[in-house]
């Protein structure tokens, strides 16, 4: 994502980014940055990044307090986090559906249509368990904003190196893939541990062409990132 001879094409995709720094994020900002019909990638992030890039533009924010963003077309949303590195279910939720709902307001008023969402599989806005139920909750609202396209990634299990990205390890996550290497071929598609890259090539296949209301479940998913 250093490639300073990558020009800016006049005329492309504007696109803000929020959770640039997750698994899922990461990967989609790389190969946001790759395609050759975007303009920019605006990340919106809480601290500087490292990545340099000429289509990257950086805005740091305060999620809770987000001024209005620049001219945008489409939006990606792939803020996340657990409720144990959060602290708690109201920490959790300020996250996973505060920011990202908020980043959602403020592009579809900077003029986005199209957005692609990170949820999960089970988000259900009226389960009994709180993480499905947030993740439902974000699904139901953020379609509710008049953008013509909503594309919502619902991923099993991501595989990816956290240890990479400064997150910690999940519990029972290192368990649970080693037992699903042994069981895959038992286990149904929508149930196995998909590659965050994967959701991102999806998810970035998706958003420029669908229309309407779009659910991604994860065995749709299995194997985006090479097939592209």
């Amino acid at each position: 994502m250093n490639d300073d001879t990558n020009p800016r094409p006049p005329g492309g995709r504007r696109i803000a980014l929020a959770g640039a720094t997750g698994l899922v994020g990461q990967a989609l900002l790389r190969g946001l940055l790759d395609e050759p019909s975007v303009a920019s990638v605006l990340a919106l992030v809480r601290r500087p990044l490292t990545v340099t890039h000429p289509k990257l533009e950086l805005l740091v924010v305060d999620f809770a307090q987000l001024a209005p963003l620049p001219p945008v077309e489409e939006v990606y949303l792939a803020l996340g986090t657990t409720i144990r590195v959060a602290g708690s279910q109201d920490a959790f939720r300020a996250v996973d559906f505060d920011a990202n709902l908020a980043v959602a307001r403020a592009a579809r008023a900077a003029g986005a249509r199209r957005l692609g969402l990170v949820s999960a599989m089970g988000a259900d806005a009226h389960s009994r368990v709180f993480y499905n139920r947030v993740k439902g909750e974000l699904e139901e609202a953020v379609a509710g904003l008049g953008f013509e396209t909503v594309v919502v990634a619902g991923p099993s299990l991501l595989v990816g190196d956290r240890a990479a990205l400064g997150q910690p390890a999940r519990r029972g996550e290192h368990l649970f893939l080693r037992a699903s290497r042994w069981l895959r071929p038992l286990v149904p598609a929508n149930l196995r541990p998909i590659a965050a890259a994967d959701v991102a090539a999806a998810l970035r296949q998706r958003v420029p062409e669908a229309q309407g209301l779009v659910r991604l479940a994860s065995g749709a998913m299995q194997g985006a990132s090479i097939r592209r």
